[in-house]
């Protein structure tokens, strides 16, 4: 009976903290993450703000969970674009194709608002953005492949590593999206994104 009640309360414990996520992530995309309280959080989940700090340490901890939380989903999106991809595609060519879908969901997913405090976030320390930011994300991973698989077929030059190569079309990416962060509305990311690519890769071909 004992272990039964325990069971109960873990299991209530769990759907709490999936209700407070939840709504927290709801109100985050509504209105962007500086302008979401607390006090909206649990008022949207219907919990106690004891409840709240039972499962999370503060508004910060909670938007790292976020974070890690919209890496992962972003990764597996981009990994799961790619395996729909023809063999038959040349490198360089997938490089523009998961450029344009990186592009996408920084604008219908994650949206500027919460872009702009994800990179204000990087410079303050605030929260920790370490699974957006790591060199072993998954995202680092798909473009050394693609980038490996065009040296082994002979369309891109095989004097540069392709981990560093990697690094700098990421680089880039980054560059371009705080350009738009401190030039919106009057910036089209995916233009941007999509011009400045097909210059870097031009340089890269052999």
């Amino acid at each position: 009976m004992k272990k039964e009640s325990m069971s109960k309360r873990k299991l209530q414990a769990i759907e709490t903290k999936k209700k407070i996520y939840e709504a927290a992530r709801q109100l985050v995309i509504k209105h962007g993450f500086e302008n979401v309280s607390v006090d909206s959080i649990v008022e949207a989940a219907a919990v106690s703000k004891g409840a709240f700090y039972v499962h999370f340490e503060s508004k910060d901890a909670l938007a790292a969970a976020l974070v890690n939380d919209y890496t992962n989903i972003a990764d597996i999106d981009y990994k799961s674009f790619l395996i729909t991809h023809s063999d038959s595609k040349s490198a360089l060519d997938i490089l523009i194709l998961l450029t344009e879908k990186i592009s996408d969901f920084i604008v219908i997913n994650i949206g500027f608002e919460n872009m702009r405090i994800l990179y204000k976030a990087h410079l303050t320390k605030t929260i920790n953005t370490e699974s957006a930011m790591s060199y072993n994300r998954e995202l680092y991973k798909m473009f050394t492949e693609v980038l490996e698989r065009g040296v082994r077929q002979g369309e891109i030059r095989e004097d540069l590593p392709v981990d560093s190569l990697a690094k700098h079309l990421i680089l880039s990416i980054r560059g371009i999206t705080f350009e738009w962060c401190i030039r919106y509305p009057d910036f089209d990311l995916k233009e941007q994104v999509m011009d400045h690519f097909k210059i870097l890769l031009y340089g890269l071909k052999k």
